[in-house]
């Protein structure tokens, strides 16, 4: 009956440590993590801007940005690093723009932008 015991206390062990090993994957949307879901954003779902500052040798862009829903983030002005260094010359300060934005590892990072006209 001890081994039993011991068997079943080790099984579950096991069984919360691999669970709380998958939660940061799960957490951060990792499409590989077993049974995540990722929503997939809508042009809804895009913020409105605009450009105050593109810093091409930083990679970052200084957005007036309204709500950040996906971020609950208020509107403000502040600065963003881009996914892709491309982005930053498809726009210039002045520019209206609509972008997504997502917190990778505590660094905001715009992934998505368009030039409103």
């Amino acid at each position: 009956m001890n081994n039993q015991r011991l068997f079943f206390r080790a099984a579950g062990l096991a069984l919360a440590f691999s669970a709380s090993a998958a939660m940061p994957a799960w957490a951060a949307g990792d499409a590989s993590a077993p049974g995540t879901v990722i929503a997939q954003a809508s042009t809804t779902d895009m913020t409105d801007g605009e450009v105050r500052k593109v810093n091409k040798e930083g990679g970052t862009l200084t957005l007036k940005h309204g709500d950040i829903k996906n971020l609950d983030m208020p509107g403000m002005t502040m600065v963003f690093a881009v996914k892709d260094k491309a982005m930053l010359d498809k726009v210039k300060a002045g520019d209206k723009i609509k972008f997504k934005a997502i917190n990778d590892a505590g660094k905001f990072t715009v992934t998505e932008v368009q030039v409103v006209q």
